[in-house]
């Protein structure tokens, strides 16, 4: 038996403000599908150089009554960087929260404008202590 990785899917109400989110993070638009009779899109995101990773951003055309209020219920996105500082101040300079900073040089957590939580890990070791992360406090939920 064998099985490989295809996406992760996440439902989003505004998808051009979804997918100006997941641009800061760094994914771009690998492919798209829109269905007028289903009256829904998908557009794949991934890293640069790694299709074979992508999020799927359902959008349904008319809304999605009855989805959970937290988008909570798949858990989280998980993306390795190069450099988590550079990461959340440019997440921040672009007005995104940074719900847990990277107070540890190795995990932050940010949600997107769908709520959906995406944890940033530092690539490698550890960076040293840094502020103004390392005494930062949490906001909100991650």
């Amino acid at each position: 038996m064998s099985i490989r990785y295809l996406h992760t899917m996440v439902r989003v109400k505004d998808l051009e403000v979804s997918m100006a989110f997941f641009r800061l993070l760094g994914l771009e638009e690998t492919r798209r599908y829109d269905n007028d009779k289903g009256r829904f899109s998908l557009v794949f995101m991934a890293p640069p150089g790694q299709p074979e990773s992508p999020v799927e951003l359902t959008y349904n055309w008319d809304g999605d009554e009855g989805l959970p209020s937290d988008s909570r219920h798949f858990g989280h996105l998980a993306y390795e960087v190069d450099d988590i500082y550079a990461t959340c101040t440019h997440l921040q300079a672009n007005g995104v929260t940074i719900n847990r900073p990277p107070r540890d040089g190795h995990m932050a957590f940010v949600r997107s404008p769908d709520n959906i939580s995406v944890e940033i890990l530092q690539k490698g070791a550890d960076l040293p202590l840094q502020e103004p992360w390392a005494s930062m406090g949490n906001t909100g939920h991650w």
